[in-house]
């Protein structure tokens, strides 16, 4: 079975581009699209789920105000009857007589605490109402919002509703727009996804590397195209016994291949053939490498490009790029005459590695 590095580029940025915005409960490709599809039901079960909430809200209030209630007159009568007990306490203790026979500083002192607790009497009564509410304040609070939380729920039903979702369902359209705005690496990865497990069928005479890129410190020249190249990045680069294959994977439709043009990625698949070329076929890399040689000189490493669309292809040829449906890949890649021995192979693959790592 072909051995297989690195994650599909479009995969790689599509997984960043949802954690940069904070979107973290998707593990893989097919739960993204899941999502896509299942999107109305999903949003459905969330307002399902809240109208549960706000019916068991409603059943529970209608069952905690009646109880409310009670505590409130309970606590009530339980206040009367202490402050009650208090001034009764208060007035005993005025109609205590003095004893005749005391000297002038008891009558004086018994004189003063009376006075006192007249004032405190008539403090107590004064605030006799105030002192109820008091001591009831906090039920009665809880009682009033509970019970307008009641009416509106039962008025408003709907209302409640939408205010309970409003967060939730904020953060599932957020998720579905930004990730409609990813439809473009979802397909790439989709299609990505779908040329990589068709050369993992191949024998592990085969290396494939997924997403190479690389940038350059000094620009490559390209004199014909008068082109400097600073950097080039590569949907697969599959290295095999009749050398290295480049593709770029485009999971276009039909219609879409008939309205966009293939000059683009026919131009870069190109370009990124020339700058590979240069840094595997030069005497450092020969060096490194150390093909074994054939008895006419120094093997080159043959480099072949190849466009793969998933759906369709059009009907033109392109010099220099080969475009194939993913039906067509296997054959295609398995039809030249092998030149490298699975050690040349693993060579190339492990300084494509090397230079996909130290070049990025």
């Amino acid at each position: 079975m072909c051995k297989t590095y690195n994650t599909i580029g479009s995969l790689t940025t599509l997984k960043s581009n949802l954690t940069e915005s904070n979107i973290n409960d998707f593990k893989s490709l097919k739960e993204v699209i899941n999502f896509q599809k299942s999107y109305p039901i999903l949003r459905q079960q969330l307002v399902s789920y809240h109208q549960n909430l706000i019916e068991q809200e409603r059943t529970a209030l209608n069952k905690d105000l009646p109880n409310l209630y009670y505590a409130i007159e309970t606590q009530k009568q339980q206040s009367v009857e202490r402050l009650t007990n208090e001034i009764d306490k208060l007035k005993q203790q005025l109609n205590t007589s003095a004893n005749p026979s005391a000297n002038f500083f008891r009558k004086l002192t018994k004189g003063l605490k009376n006075w006192s607790n007249e004032r405190k009497i008539r403090k107590k009564e004064l605030g006799f109402e105030i002192e109820l509410e008091i001591s009831t304040n906090d039920l009665t609070e809880d009682y009033q919002f509970k019970k307008n939380r009641y009416q509106f729920i039962t008025s408003n039903f709907n209302e409640a509703v939408n205010q309970s979702a409003l967060y939730p369902l904020s953060e599932l359209e957020r998720k579905k727009s930004i990730i409609s705005e990813l439809n473009n690496y979802i397909y790439g990865a989709l299609g990505e996804q779908k040329v990589v497990k068709t050369l993992e069928t191949l024998s592990d005479d085969y290396f494939l590397i997924n997403d190479f890129s690389v940038s350059f410190s000094r620009a490559i020249y390209n004199r014909k195209e008068d082109d400097y190249i600073k950097s080039i990045q590569i949907d697969h680069i599959l290295v095999g016994p009749s050398g290295i294959f480049l593709i770029e994977t485009k999971n276009w439709s039909e219609k879409s291949l008939e309205n966009l043009s293939l000059r683009s990625p026919v131009e870069q698949i190109k370009r990124n053939n020339f700058a590979l070329f240069h840094i595997l076929n030069n005497d450092m890399s020969n060096y490194h490498l150390r093909l074994d040689s054939h008895h006419w000189g120094d093997k080159k490493i043959p480099i072949k490009n190849l466009i793969v669309l998933t759906n369709t292809k059009p009907k033109g040829e392109f010099q220099y790029v080969k475009i194939l449906t993913i039906n067509e890949l296997l054959s295609y890649v398995t039809y030249f005459n092998p030149i490298f021995s699975y050690d040349e192979t693993k060579k190339i693959t492990d300084m494509l590695l090397r230079i996909n790592e130290d070049y990025k």
